[in-house]
């Protein structure tokens, strides 16, 4: 399998069988594991039945475990298990649309990180109140400035990964739990010295479902940007010789 979608779910019944039969549309070679957080609404089992159906598909159910940021941990290191080239990050409401994933896919010859990005000449967000466009362009300029990393839309998380720069970071030493994962991995990838690149893409409001994003998980997602610089401060770049 060439690429794998990595995508960490909690209550997307309404959206992840449209999206995964999308997903696998893509090409042959492009698979999908869903890592869910034991979904009241049995997101998990909607995937189950997929998996059975197509062995492209892959199920992570976590029981006793919840939050984004190990959730996408737990996605990486076993994309990275299954030895395919490129991960592709992705979240399950359809604000990453997968129709996207051929253009990064032809993209990833001059860069090892490619990002989705919404604030770069052609990208944007569609549907979307202008407030909640202030609020990404604002997190955005902060997140530059804190971490210092030379990106235009750090909080994207419609990304494709290659597999050897999610083997060089160290997952297990990851700290976020939460939203914040994100900007973790790219601080990590940077500070690593890989190259990374945005492309344009266009982010839609989410089909179905409710999103969980509010004010406190704002805020305490700002405030981790300076524990990630902290933590980070020292982390060397990596031995290309």
């Amino acid at each position: 399998m060439k690429a794998m979608a990595m995508i960490p779910t909690y209550n997307e019944a309404l959206n992840i069988e449209l999206l995964l039969r999308e997903i696998l549309r893509q090409g042959p070679d492009i698979g999908a594991v869903v890592v869910d957080d034991n979904s009241p609404d049995g997101t998990w089992a909607i995937v189950e039945r997929l998996r059975k159906e197509d062995s492209r598909v892959h199920l992570i159910l976590r029981k006793n475990e919840r939050g984004r940021g190990t959730a996408g941990v737990a996605g990486f290191k076993y994309a990275v298990d299954q030895g395919v080239d490129y991960v592709i990050e992705m979240d399950a409401d359809f604000s990453h649309q997968p129709s996207y994933i051929p253009f990064f896919l032809s993209q990833m010859g001059d860069c090892d990180l490619l990002i989705g990005s919404r604030l770069v000449e052609g990208g944007g967000e569609k549907g979307r109140h202008f407030l909640r466009k202030w609020i990404t362009r604002s997190a955005n300029a902060y997140i530059r400035l804190i971490l210092g990393v030379p990106v235009r839309d750090c909080t994207s998380g419609y990304r494709v990964f290659r597999r050897q720069v999610l083997e060089s970071i160290e997952l297990d030493q990851l700290m976020a739990v939460g939203p914040p994962i994100v900007e973790e991995v790219l601080y990590k990838v940077h500070k690593r010295g890989f190259r990374v690149k945005e492309v344009p893409y266009i982010l839609e409001e989410r089909k179905a479902g409710e999103s969980t994003f509010n004010r406190k998980i704002m805020l305490n997602a700002l405030m981790m940007m300076w524990k990630i610089r902290w933590k980070y401060r020292d982390y060397p770049p990596k031995n290309f010789s």
